[in-house]
């Protein structure tokens, strides 16, 4: 069982890509964490996109040593706090509501918060966070408005999400307002229906060795 509880900027900088996981099947998610976190990924984000994924994160969060696992897709606060029952150690929104905000002010875990605009950031700073899901990131404007963003908001720190790939990546990973990404490339649906673990495992290790471009 892990223990670990990083802060969030420091969870943001564990490993350069964050794992974005849907898992329909609550019997892969121990041995597919496994292999995130043997190859290297230690953060994973387990997104509340399936019916399951609330057992999935205390599946995860109890048996798989050296995992930070994060709760993703969090809208609500009912959504947050049973995440946080289940073990998530952070949450993570696409967007940013006055609800979570208020929920932000109480919980215990940290929340990063999604944002795609200078106005969303503002509202997102005011409510005192500094880590934000850039989301969805390339949709969003990509490298080039996260360079637009670093000049005014230069003490904002950001994790991109949504069509990044492993080409992708070392872009954004270069620029200086940018901790990690988070990906989807690392778990694909027909690995893990035939129960490939070796080959997440090795997906997992190029991911971990990614530089800035």
């Amino acid at each position: 069982m892990s223990n670990l509880n990083p802060t969030l900027k420091t969870a943001m900088r564990l490993s350069p890509v964050i794992p974005v996981l849907v898992i329909d099947r609550t019997e892969d998610a121990v041995p597919l964490a496994r292999a995130l976190v043997d190859g290297g990924l230690k953060v994973l984000e387990i997104t509340l996109r399936t019916p399951n994924a609330i057992e999935v994160i205390q599946e995860i969060a109890r048996n798989v040593e050296g995992a930070v696992v994060a709760a993703g897709t969090v809208t609500t606060p009912a959504q947050w706090e049973a995440a946080a029952r289940a073990g998530a150690t952070f949450m993570v929104s696409p967007g940013l509501t006055p609800a979570l905000i208020a929920a932000a002010a109480e919980a215990s875990t940290p929340l990063l918060p999604g944002v795609a605009t200078a106005s969303e950031l503002m509202i997102a700073m005011d409510g005192g966070f500094e880590c934000f899901k850039f989301f969805p990131a390339q949709q969003a404007g990509g490298t080039a408005m996260l360079k637009a963003l670093g000049g005014p908001f230069a003490d904002a720190l950001f994790c991109p999400t949504g069509g990044i790939t492993v080409e992708t990546a070392p872009q954004f990973l270069a620029l200086p307002n940018v901790a990690c990404v988070g990906g989807s490339w690392l778990a694909p649906a027909s690995l893990v229906k035939a129960g490939d673990w070796d080959a997440i495992r090795a997906l997992a290790q190029a991911a971990s060795q990614l530089k800035a471009a």
